[in-house]
């Protein structure tokens, strides 16, 4: 059997994109027609090409306000889109937040609040708590994003420094219905950690997020930390009338996309093994991880025989300890090919399904079992280069990096480790 292993690699990536594409999914979880108005909101990195698509497939009148990243745009009719910085929040996302809090206020109980909601929203929707300016937020975001905190506990901090996530943005939409339309991107499919949460209850407390921030040696500004000490107006918690009614619909997530994957890799004769859809940990481990299974399978042909795939997504961390160029699929690829020590068989992929890579400019890399060996070529050590998080920097080199553009959806991670039969 001949196998293309890059060409492969990459059709399966694709895939996985394509299968959460808005347009592609979201007309079978529209809710009913009220009797009142339909306002749409959202943010994250698939909200503008999720409101196009609940325009096209929407049968009566609506009117709202999207934020999604700079370069993620998509013209709309009657939904207005605004952009904004991601992963650090700018003065655009502050403003255009607390304009989406202001659209869904004075509606009634007969008027609808479809919200659109994506990885990326609890950075874009900077909109801070009382007594907290825009600075004080991007100073925690930077510090949350190079501490190895999950994403799970970054938004359990966001929540509480903010005035529209973790159910605040609902409870403003009272007594309106509001139905939340998600595409996940956190492991878990956790509708109150995709985007913070802003129309689901939020069961974490203030004293979790000072909790977190001690754990990762994080240091808020000081008016960030005297919120967090001193716990007051709590995020609005399961079984809070104002968010009784509402309805969440996942229309996306990685496990389908994984899926998507699979089916290209059986069409082409291998043998795809799904490890899971919400791994998390730091990425160097992670690949250790994703190492010891593929030389399995080459060895011992388990948990199956070559030619087979390891597929996985989920949200890896990288604590940042080096001043390289990274991205934490980069990151992966860079610490699995130190692990595989150029393995002849294996072949790799990782990327985001957004289009990027951590705040680079592609979406993942390619891994080649030839890839250390033109690396050395080069002069370049990968294991140096690991230590610096510098794996952007060792795949530009080799010409290997996947650049995709904005994808304008996002599922997570995806990754997928071939091992190829040829030199069995």
């Amino acid at each position: 059997m001949s196998i293309d292993p890059r060409g492969l690699l990459r059709a399966m990536f694709d895939a996985a994109v394509a299968a959460a594409q808005p347009e592609r999914v979201i007309g079978r979880f529209l809710p009913d027609k009220p009797k009142g108005r339909t306002i749409v909101v959202g943010a994250g990195k698939a909200s503008a090409a999720m409101a196009a698509a609940f325009e096209k497939f929407w049968p009566g009148e609506l009117a709202g306000l999207v934020l999604t990243r700079y370069g993620y745009a998509v013209p709309c009719k009657k939904i207005e889109i605004a952009e904004a910085a991601h992963p650090v929040p700018d003065a655009n996302g502050e403003k255009t937040a607390r304009r989406i809090l202001q659209t869904v206020q004075g509606l009634t109980k007969d008027d609808l609040v479809v919200c659109l909601m994506s990885g990326g929203a609890s950075a874009l929707l900077a909109l801070p708590a009382e007594g907290l300016t825009l600075a004080d937020k991007q100073a925690v975001n930077k510090a949350l994003l190079t501490s190895g905190a999950n994403i799970t506990e970054m938004n359990c901090v966001r929540k509480h420094l903010s005035a529209i996530k973790g159910g605040r943005l609902a409870a403003a939409a009272a007594p309106a219905k509001v139905v939340t339309l998600l595409i996940s991107d956190v492991p878990g499919d956790d509708p109150a950690v995709i985007g913070s949460g802003p129309t689901v209850p939020d069961p974490t407390t203030y004293e979790d997020a000072l909790a977190i921030v001690k754990r990762y040696g994080i240091a808020p500004p000081a008016a960030a930390m005297r919120r967090l000490e001193a716990g007051a107006d709590e995020t609005p918690k399961p079984g809070d009338p104002r968010l009784a009614g509402g309805e969440v619909r996942m229309i996306a997530a990685p496990q389908a996309s994984l899926e998507a994957a699979a089916a290209v890799a059986r069409d082409a004769g291998v043998t795809p093994v799904i490890l899971g859809d919400a791994i998390e940990g730091e990425a160097r481990h992670v690949a250790m991880v994703h190492a010891g299974i593929a030389r399995q399978v080459a060895r011992h042909g388990q948990p199956a025989k070559a030619p087979c795939v390891l597929l996985s997504g989920g949200e890896t961390t990288v604590t940042v300890r080096g001043k390289g160029r990274g991205g934490r699929n980069a990151e992966f690829l860079l610490a699995l090919a130190v692990a595989l020590e150029g393995h002849p068989r294996i072949h790799a992929v990782a990327g985001d399904t957004d289009g990027i890579d951590g705040t680079e400019d592609n979406a993942g890399a390619l891994l080649a079992p030839d890839s250390l060996e033109r690396a050395r070529a080069m002069g370049l050590s990968a294991r140096a280069m690991l230590e610096n998080n510098d794996g952007y920097g060792f795949f530009a080199a080799l010409g290997d990096l996947v650049v995709t553009g904005p994808t304008r959806t996002n599922v997570n991670d995806f990754r997928a480790v071939l091992i190829d039969p040829r030199h069995a």
